[in-house]
């Protein structure tokens, strides 16, 4: 299940978050690549569910988390691993490459 990450839970949701490596997907409506990886951070969502949490963070609602991981293109995918970021992935990138960086923190 892909929870939605906004300001306000961020801390909790993410840098608290410590019993599993947590994927972050920035995203944006307007971003054809954004809607592309989506169904992909979906199944990874499913297929890892129990060891790995999956947010997505709208960057137009968002602006707060955007500018404090520097986040200038989408989509982002960032691996968080005991509320440390670990991992920056930008743009499309296919399922079988996400799932190899997630395995690295499992």
């Amino acid at each position: 299940m892909v929870i939605t990450i906004t300001d306000s839970n961020f801390d909790q949701e993410v840098l608290k978050e410590s019993s599993m490596p947590v994927l972050l997907d920035f995203w944006a409506e307007w971003c054809g690549p954004c809607k592309m990886i989506a169904p992909v951070v979906e199944e990874i969502s499913n297929e890892f569910n129990g060891r790995v949490k999956v947010g997505k963070v709208d960057v137009d609602s968002n602006q707060q988390i955007s500018q404090q991981f520097g986040i200038f293109s989408i989509p982002t995918l960032i691996i968080f691993k005991n509320g440390v970021p670990v991992e920056r992935i930008v743009g499309y990138q296919p399922k079988k490459m996400l799932i190899e960086k997630l395995n690295q923190y499992l």
